[in-house]
């Protein structure tokens, strides 16, 4: 029954081998993983992928083969969660036509949200559905699930849907993105390409084959003649937006970023979600627990590195200008200041959108960044790729 699983993952990419799909078949048959499809989960990533890198294409082919195989009960979620179970259930799918949500206005500002949601958990005692004020399901309150208002705090929803909230008070996981994404990166690395140094860097080690003639004709006798290979010496620093928003672009930032690692020789990277803030990740499965606090960056990364952030920079404008206005946790120091810190450590910083242009409009946070940057955000198409690098190759 796992012959399909066996197949999709070579298709995608995932170099698992005959002896390894044994070696799952014997562990299943020695009852390893029976009846528990996350020990099953672990049991197969093990025996088959043997390179971090491929976990993420892993988990694709996964969900893809055995979606549907564990559904994760209402009561399942109250356990971990310890909310009360009705106040989890989705009972409605409220829809309001354009004339009603026009009528539905904002609290007054981020400082009376969270003040009026405090107050909220205080007062209320029991599961709320539809409604405008308590914390529930289906209605037009800022707090809650499944409803509709322009400045809430999303609370137990399993996704966005308006991608109006303020605050998302859920834990969500991201997926880093795969650096080996080869299709439809060929032009990118063109574009990539106007940003190179070159050097002799490292041991002698490449054949100079002009100085081998030239000494071998001098001295009569074959004189090979080495030197340090040339390699591109420009140092980037690669900041990427994950999760929220970002999901539909995943595939056009993992090509770009598979190209900057083909690329540049010197490169580092880091995640964050929405805007740049106290700390980043290189690990999205270890984000809350194994962040780079963002001041080391600062002061470890010369002014010679050359700085692109990654991001459609859609996001609440309460997560630029003010501290704790942060989608998934709270900010002592607003995201305009530490982005004001990154154009400052380095000079040579631009900020590429994978959003069309047209759309960037509907977004006041991006005319914000846009202006933090000086200007410098472009859009990722081969010609925003190519005027991105001319400026930071000046």
């Amino acid at each position: 029954m796992f012959v399909r699983f066996f197949a999709a993952l070579r298709g995608a990419g995932v170099p698992v081998s005959l002896r390894e799909y044994l070696d799952l078949l014997a562990a299943l048959d020695a009852g390893i993983a029976r009846y528990e499809p996350e020990t099953f989960y672990y049991l197969a990533r093990t025996a088959l992928v043997k390179d971090e890198r491929h976990i993420d294409r892993f988990d694709r082919v996964f969900g893809q083969i055995f979606s549907g195989l564990e559904l994760i009960t209402v009561e399942a979620l109250v356990s971990v969660t310890s909310l009360p179970s009705e106040w989890l259930r989705k009972l409605v799918e409220k829809h309001l036509t354009p004339e009603e949500q026009a009528e539905i206005a904002a609290m007054g500002g981020f400082e009376k949200l969270m003040e009026t949601l405090a107050q909220r958990l205080r007062e209320q005692q029991g599961r709320h559905q539809g409604g405008s004020k308590w914390i529930g399901t289906g209605g037009t309150s800022p707090f809650g699930a499944y409803g509709y208002n322009p400045e809430g705090v999303r609370i137990g929803q399993d996704e966005s849907r308006h991608r109006r909230a303020v605050k998302v008070w859920d834990r969500r996981e991201f997926r880093n993105l795969d650096d080996d994404v080869e299709i439809g990166t060929r032009n990118i690395k063109v574009a990539l390409r106007r940003l190179r140094r070159w050097a002799r860097e490292g041991s002698p080690d490449e054949l100079d084959l002009g100085a081998t003639i030239r000494k071998t004709a001098e001295q009569g006798w074959l004189d090979v003649v080495t030197r340090p290979e040339r390699r591109n010496a420009v140092k980037v620093l690669l900041f990427l937006d994950i999760g929220g928003s970002m999901d539909p672009h995943v595939r056009l930032v993992e090509e770009l970023f598979s190209a900057a690692r083909t690329e540049f020789r010197h490169l580092d990277h880091f995640y964050f979600h929405n805007c740049i803030y106290e700390g980043v990740w290189k690990d999205n499965r270890r984000r809350w627990d194994a962040q780079t606090p963002t001041a080391d960056l600062l002061h470890t990364y010369g002014p010679d590195y050359r700085v692109i952030c990654v991001g459609d920079a859609a996001m609440s404008p309460y997560e630029i200008t003010h501290p704790g206005g942060a989608n998934e946790h709270w900010n002592a120091e607003s995201g305009e200041t530490w982005l004001r810190r990154v154009v400052a450590a380095w000079p040579h910083a631009i900020w590429i959108n994978p959003s069309p242009m047209p759309a960037w409009g509907y977004s006041p946070s991006v005319e914000m960044i846009a202006t933090i940057f000086g200007g410098r955000m472009y859009p990722m198409t081969l010609a925003g790729l190519d005027e991105g690098i001319r400026e930071l190759a000046r």
